[in-house]
């Protein structure tokens, strides 16, 4: 092996060894689980375990509602996801949410921009039926330029038919 070779294959050694070793920093992390990086509750910051992170918000919470062939009506399921991103919402004052609303592939572009924009709305108007302040809130649609299935067959339509709440943070000046 030339000299180049060799050290490249050391610092992938050194690299690999580093990381392999999650304590290797002084085990902070690791006394009772609240050292640095822990979030409320000891979840990581940010993590999916962290109940003040996006993360959680999306897979804890859940960030979409599905929708009926069609419609733009609330499910009972729907109004229950709402009602958990409702209390992350109010509890978490310092992010803003865009609605997104989508359709499947059937129908016209103009039809399922217009069908994403009455399924936004319907999420939005619950959320701020619920409290959420409107002016933490925008809606968008896009129809069925973004589905997240694609093949022709009512499972992916279903998936498809849907609006979801997408958080940014923005420290809101009172």
């Amino acid at each position: 092996m030339n000299m180049m070779t060799k050290a490249t294959m050391l610092l992938l050694v050194l690299g690999t060894a580093a990381c392999t070793n999650p304590d290797r920093l002084g085990g902070a992390a690791g006394a009772g689980g609240a050292g640095a990086g822990a979030g409320v509750d000891g979840g990581l910051a940010g993590s999916a375990s962290d109940p003040t992170s996006p993360a959680y918000f999306s897979q804890a919470i859940g960030d979409r509602v599905l929708f009926a062939v069609d419609t733009s009506t609330l499910t009972p399921e729907g109004q229950r996801i709402l009602d958990g991103q409702v209390q992350w919402l109010l509890t978490n004052a310092d992010y803003r949410a865009v609605v997104e609303g989508h359709a499947d592939e059937q129908g016209t572009r103009e039809y399922n921009l217009a069908l994403g924009a009455r399924r936004a709305n319907a999420v939005r108007e619950y959320l701020v039926s619920r409290g959420v302040p409107s002016s933490r809130l925008e809606v968008i649609s896009y129809g069925k330029l973004r589905p997240i299935e694609v093949c022709s067959n009512e499972a992916c339509y279903a998936k498809n038919r849907r609006a979801v709440t997408v958080l940014s943070f923005s420290a809101m000046t009172s």
